[in-house]
């Protein structure tokens, strides 16, 4: 199965966009993020929905923060792309009637639920503020070249 990175691409582009001045457009998130404008579009077009980001036609237009940072945790992000499955594991279910698999869910369904549960609580006890801190933490401690260019693209 193959893992779902909205929740990481949506906190990207969140990142830059509170980095960043002004509006930014499609294309210059989906070449922060290396996708496609249209991913970008979509993806950007539930967190407005949501409150989290505005759009502006025209010249100097594009996305831009529409929230608190201090005020959005990454719980309220999770929700807002629909809360998609956090975990690729799943239960087998070839034989129903087999009490070895009934078992075996049983426990695995109760150490998911759990699991689940501790994330998404951890998920909201983190803000978008708090990263954006760490991502200002790390850009101040970037060493730059003799050029003044960043070692690494940001």
């Amino acid at each position: 199965m193959k893992s779902d990175s909205r929740l990481s691409s949506v906190l990207h582009a969140l990142l830059h966009m509170a980095a960043n001045d002004g509006p930014m457009t499609s294309e210059a998130l989906a070449d922060c993020m290396r996708t496609n404008p249209v991913v970008v579009r979509r993806t950007m077009a539930g967190l407005r929905e949501a409150g989290f980001v505005r759009s502006d036609k025209g010249h100097n237009g594009g996305w831009s923060i529409a929230c608190d940072l201090q005020a959005v945790t990454l719980h309220d992000i999770h929700k807002a792309l629909g809360e998609p499955t956090v975990f690729a594991m799943g239960n087998r279910n070839e034989a129903p009637q087999c009490l070895v698999e009934q078992a075996v869910n049983a426990a695995l369904d109760e150490a998911f639920r759990e699991a689940e549960a501790l994330l998404m609580q951890r998920f909201g006890s983190l803000t978008l503020a708090q990263l954006a801190e760490d991502f200002t933490r790390r850009l101040a401690a970037r060493r730059c070249t003799k050029k003044g260019r960043w070692n690494d693209a940001v």
